[in-house]
This record gives C-alpha cells, sequence and structure tokens, in this order.
C-alpha cells in the first residue's frame, strides 16, 4: 500500500514494456514482458543496483523497506519467525518452513 494515490491505469492491448506486442484482455505486459520492463527500468535509473533505487527512494540500513510494506499492511510478518513477505509469499513460507514435517527435518536432519 502506498501513501501516495496511485492513477488508475488501463491496458492498451500492447505491452508496455515497448516491444509493441499484443497482450490479452486485461494485461499490461506480454508473458514475463514485466521483468523485462522492470530490469530496463533498473538499468536506466538505478545502474541496475537495487541498493542505488532503494536509497534514491530513502531506503537503506537506517530505513527498512521491508518494515515499511509490513508497517502499512503490503506485507505481513511470520507468527513463528522473523520472516516477512506479501500475503501469498507468507502462506507459502509458513507451509514449507512451519509444517510438522519441516519441522522434524529441522530437529533431525534429512534422510535420503
Amino acid at each position: 500500500m502506498t501513501t501516495n494515490p496511485l492513477p488508475h491505469l488501463t491496458p492498451t492491448g500492447t505491452c508496455w514494456c515497448g516491444c509493441a506486442k499484443k497482450t490479452g484482455p486485461g494485461s499490461f505486459f506480454a508473458p514475463g514482458h514485466d521483468k523485462v520492463a522492470e530490469a530496463a527500468l533498473l538499468a536506466v535509473e538505478y545502474g541496475s543496483s537495487v541498493a542505488q533505487l532503494l536509497h534514491g527512494h530513502g531506503y537503506g540500513p537506517g530505513h527498512s523497506v521491508s518494515a515499511r510494506a509490513v508497517s502499512e499492511g503490503a506485507w505481513r510478518k511470520c507468527g513463528s519467525c522473523d520472516y516477512v513477505g506479501a500475503p501469498a509469499s507468507l502462506a507459502n513460507h509458513t507451509k514449507k518452513a512451519h509444517s510438522t514435517a519441516a519441522t522434524a527435518e529441522q530437529a533431525g536432519g534429512a534422510t535420503r
């Protein structure tokens, strides 16, 4: 969740990465092209550096972007450990890291 209001965007039927490919109904990007656009933006604006991106927005070791995501309700914190992430990521984490099988494997080590 952002404190700044975001504009309403409407898919145009053409990929927003700039490749001019047609997209499906309701899609902004051809498959995988969201990541292409993200990488291109990171390259041209921040020298392909996530550290520069974070610094440019005022985040870093003394000001956690992850903590802000949790405090604004966009992300959640695991009730059993320090993991934070989007709700779907947290659900996946919980299944993998805190299931009975995962707990038994951590306690006794994996056997093959």
